[in-house]
């Protein structure tokens, strides 16, 4: 068996040969509401994702733009079954992952819909919500690709937000209310000098809109009930944080790294506090998260133009999918013979024998001939198996990852 690593390569004799554009918020008060929503990664939510999930359950506090409507699904791929006034499809096994550029006035669940519908899949979910004055990169896994979620979650997120400067919100964007304002606007040296601040572990309160729960309750349900809800500060990480363009007197543009649970809007309220003059997001973008990067994006318009020509016989929505371990691509990839992989997928561990067995412990993902099987760990001299990979159905094309 083989085991790759960022550095080297062990083999086994018995082995079987993966420039972002700005935003502008728009004013969304006329508009109408919309539902309130819900964080469906198939694992358990994880509190604090980037200036997301506090519109998590309930209706939208204020209204937005409204979402596009769902597009049709494509023909291909399912029998149509007659329910009363109804047709429906039988959906269909879809594995890989979807990096949708998320246009701004769509939610992250109203997206995950889209795609799942597009694809006919059986399983869908995202991995990080985006607010939905927020556009970028959504993560959606399809199929098998959802066991691997937590990987991506747990990854590196990198934004480009515009700070408006002058008025603090109580959603700390332009959604909320004005809760304080100001005429001072910040010299460029002075938002310089204090970029050091925000940068490495950091103490941060969450914003008052967001999903963090008190005794079992969202604190944006609080808040929108005129509760003040009892933040307390909660350790970041802020790999980078850098000033890239002044546009005007009142508004800066900025570009953050950051780990899990860090607010990008608590980052503008807070500058905006220390530099005396009060500050909110007015536009914001995500360009990585996790392994994944503006290269690997596709906008809705693209996908459905690629879902009418897959109805039409001109090609296939394989196309649009990265194969199920682009999101494991921080993990060793162990090659295993077919004897093997039989024992693992049938969830029984495997001994590894040899003096070129791994000696090292750890999570590692498990191939047969190129193919994904399962995520393990190495322990004791033998590799177990923790999730099995069922990868029947459509998958992304040979190639994709490496953008073949």
């Amino acid at each position: 068996m083989n085991v790759t690593t960022p550095d080297r390569v062990i083999e086994q004799q018995t082995a079987d040969s993966n420039a972002p554009s700005e935003n502008k918020f728009e004013q969304a008060r006329n508009d109408a509401s919309q539902h309130r929503e819900a964080h469906v990664s198939v694992t358990s939510p994880l509190v604090g994702e980037v200036d997301a999930q506090r519109r998590e359950g309930g209706e939208q506090r204020t209204a937005m733009r409204q979402s596009p409507p769902l597009p049709n699904p494509p023909p291909q791929g399912g029998r149509e079954q007659k329910k009363g006034n109804q047709q429906k499809r039988d959906r269909r096994d879809v594995h890989g992952w979807v990096i949708l550029d998320k246009p701004i006035g769509m939610t992250s669940t109203h997206a995950v819909a889209v795609l799942k519908r597009l694809f006919n899949a059986k399983r869908a979910g995202h991995a990080g919500t985006l607010d939905p004055l927020a556009s970028g990169g959504l993560p959606i896994a399809l199929g098998e690709a959802t066991k691997t979620v937590p990987f991506v979650m747990d990854g590196r997120k990198r934004y480009r937000f515009t700070v408006q400067w002058g008025e603090e919100r109580d959603t700390d964007d332009t959604e909320g209310r004005a809760t304080q304002t100001s005429p001072v606007r910040p010299s460029v040296e002075a938002i310089r000098a204090l970029l050091p601040q925000f940068t490495g572990t950091i103490e941060q309160i969450p914003p008052q809109y967001s999903a963090i729960k008190i005794q079992g309750e969202r604190a944006y349900d609080m808040a929108r009930d005129g509760e003040v809800v009892p933040l307390q500060p909660r350790p970041v990480e802020i790999h980078e944080l850098t000033l890239v363009e002044q546009l005007d007197g009142d508004r800066s543009v900025f570009e953050a790294e950051c780990g899990k649970g860090t607010y990008v809007r608590a980052l503008a309220r807070d500058m905006g506090r220390l530099l005396g003059c009060f500050g909110h997001i007015c536009a914001l973008r995500r360009t990585i998260c996790g392994p994944f990067t503006e290269a690997d994006m596709i906008p809705l318009a693209d996908l459905e133009a690629l879902c009418d020509r897959a109805a039409s016989g001109e090609g296939s929505l394989a196309d649009a999918l990265l194969p199920v371990e682009t999101a494991l691509d921080d993990i060793p990839a162990l090659a295993v013979t077919r004897a093997d992989a039989a024992r693992l997928h049938r969830g029984q561990a495997v001994l590894l024998r040899g003096r070129d067995a791994p000696i090292s412990n750890g999570t590692v993902y498990a191939t047969v001939g190129g193919r994904l099987l399962a995520l393990a760990e190495i322990g004791n001299g033998e590799l177990i198996p923790k999730r099995v990979f069922n990868l029947t159905g459509l998958t992304a094309h040979p190639g994709r990852k490496e953008g073949v």
